[in-house]
Formats: C-alpha cells, structure tokens, sequence
C-alpha cells in the first residue's frame, strides 16, 4: 500500500490511510455470520475455502489496476508459494527489472500472497515478455514459505550488493553494521497454549485442520516460521555486534478472537488497533533463544522512540545518497 504509486508517482496510500482501510474492508472480506451461517461456512470450508475471496479481488483490482512490480516506488519482496511447482516464489523489484517474466501485476501478486489455504482460494495468472514467451503461476499465501520474510528481504539486499548494485560491494563483515532491519509481526499467541501433546495425539486429518476453530498444522508451521527467522537474524546480528540495528515489533501474548485470522467484527478489529497503538508504547523487547519468548531490552527505549531513532538515521542516509549522486532525487 505505501510503494504502489498514483498518477503522478506518488504513494497511492498514506500511513494514515491504512487503517481505515482495512476496518472499512476488513468485514466485507471476512464477512461474519449468525451462528446457523457459521456452522454452514465451517462445513464448506471442509470441501472448499472459508471465502470466495471476490470482494478481496474486487477491491485489489480496483486500487492496483495495471501497475506492475518493477513501478513500485521503492524496493519491495513479497513471498508466495507455487502450488503447481511446490517451491517458494519470490517477487521482487530488484528481480522485476531483470526479468520480465517476474515483472507481474501487483494486484496479482497481492492476490496471491492473501490466498492463506483454507480461507481464500488459490490464484492463478501468467505473464508474458516482449518475445511473447508466457509463464503460468498457480498461487498460495506466502506464509507458506516465509511468514516472517525478513530473512527473504535481507537476502535479497546481499543479492544486490554481491551484484554490485550497492556502494557496499564487495561486502564486507562490518558492512552489516549498516543494515538497518525493521520487522513488524501481527501477533501470536504463545501463552494461550492452547494444544498439548496429550490432545493432539488423538488428532487426525480433521483434528489438526480444524480444532477449536483454528487451524493447528497452519499455526504450527507459521509460528516455527517466524521464530526460526527471529532466532537466525538475532543470532546473526548479535555475532556481528550489531544487534541495536534490528528492531523487531511483535506482541506475542495475543489470546481469544485477537488471535484470530479472520474474525472481522467491528470490536475484534477495534481491539487490535488498540493493540497496536499500545506495543508502540511498550518497551523494546528480543527474543530469549531458549524460550521463544519476547522479553524487555535494558535501556532500550520503547517501540516508538526506537522507530523514530530508525527514522532519523534512514533520513540522513538519503540526504548523503543525494549529495553525492543527484540522480537518486529521480529513483
């Protein structure tokens, strides 16, 4: 929302614009039923997803409309899984511009990176080059291959540096101490604890794709996803003496409907907006390696004072870039 650009290359969203969009859409593309619809949409999604999906379509097409990857106004990575071809794929601008066949529509591309399995369906679409060469994609939620892709986002800065697309080339160890890394999750729910192995060991099919109202096989993968992520950025960081420059933004004490994927209730999504405006408040916290659990940083300020540190230091890098070379004004 905050790279794909207007008419006159401009941000087609603002920040401020992103909440209201999604509690003015969020109910109409996860819309809630009585309890007699609900039955009836937790047997559908047994032989189909949850939602159609086509108001989420609709709304995508119509704010996207033709604006392809490489228009974004800054480098962007947004992670799929191909169903077809059972791998992860990665659209990137940096790849967009080398390869036009990846350089598809970002309606597409958002499309298909929602299409979480058994709540939206799968997205197919091709694209084609100047030599009239086509490529199919058959697409699911990226989740499933990066829920946290904060590591697919770094790798694809060391592409570009060992491409010599950066003032950093060649790379060096002390070089990552100018990586600046912000990762922002949408909450967990680690002390709920809601399964145990005593319960799950008389799961089947059914039990591990639908208990309680969850989804426990996809939870399991998402949340070993993110932590493995946290834990190898951490650890990666701290090694290089530059943990103050990663900065991860999580709450993971959420529990009941604020757990959710899709309760879109008027006072489901207001109490995740109050969610978010108070982690900015809190402290800044890491992971502990051992537990998996966020834990506060001593002197570490809080959320919001260290997102405005990480502000002022991006800022002042771009006024350097520009100084020296005046066509970055252009990029």
């Amino acid at each position: 929302m905050l790279t794909a650009p207007n008419k006159d290359k401009r941000p087609l969203f603002a920040a401020k614009d992103i909440k209201p969009f999604y509690l003015e859409h969020g109910p109409k593309i996860f819309p809630q039923t009585m309890v007699f619809g609900s039955i009836v949409k937790t047997m559908k999604s047994l032989v189909g997803p949850k939602y159609d999906g086509k108001y989420l379509h609709q709304v995508i097409e119509e704010k996207l409309g033709d604006t392809h990857l490489h228009e974004a106004l800054t480098n962007v990575v947004i992670p799929t899984f191909d169903i077809k071809n059972m791998q992860p794929t990665i659209f990137s601008t940096f790849e967009a511009r080398e390869n036009s066949l990846m350089d598809a529509k970002l309606s597409d591309i958002c499309i298909s990176t929602s299409a979480a399995p058994t709540y939206l369906p799968a997205h197919y679409f091709q694209t084609q080059d100047k030599n009239g060469k086509f490529h199919e994609f058959n697409l699911i939620d990226g989740a499933i291959a990066a829920n946290n892709p904060t590591l697919i986002a770094t790798s694809e800065v060391t592409k570009q540096i060992y491409s010599g697309n950066s003032d950093f080339f060649p790379i060096k160890p002390t070089d990552y101490g100018k990586i600046l890394v912000i990762s922002i999750g949408t909450g967990l729910a680690k002390p709920e604890q809601k399964y145990n192995a005593k319960i799950a060991s008389k799961w089947g099919i059914f039990g591990w794709l639908t208990k309680e109202g969850s989804n426990p096989i996809i939870d399991a993968f998402a949340d070993a996803s993110d932590d493995m992520v946290d834990y190898h950025i951490s650890v990666a960081f701290q090694a290089l003496r530059s943990e103050q420059n990663y900065l991860r933004i999580q709450d993971d004490t959420l529990s009941g409907t604020v757990s959710s994927v899709d309760i879109a209730t008027k006072e489901n999504m207001d109490k995740l907006v109050e969610i978010g405006e108070t982690l900015l408040k809190k402290p800044v916290s890491r992971v502990n390696l051992k537990t998996g659990l966020f834990e506060e940083s001593k002197n570490g300020g809080t959320n919001e004072e260290t997102l405005k540190w990480f502000a002022k230091l991006l800022s002042e890098e771009k006024r350097i870039r520009n100084s020296k070379t005046p066509l970055a004004n252009n990029l």
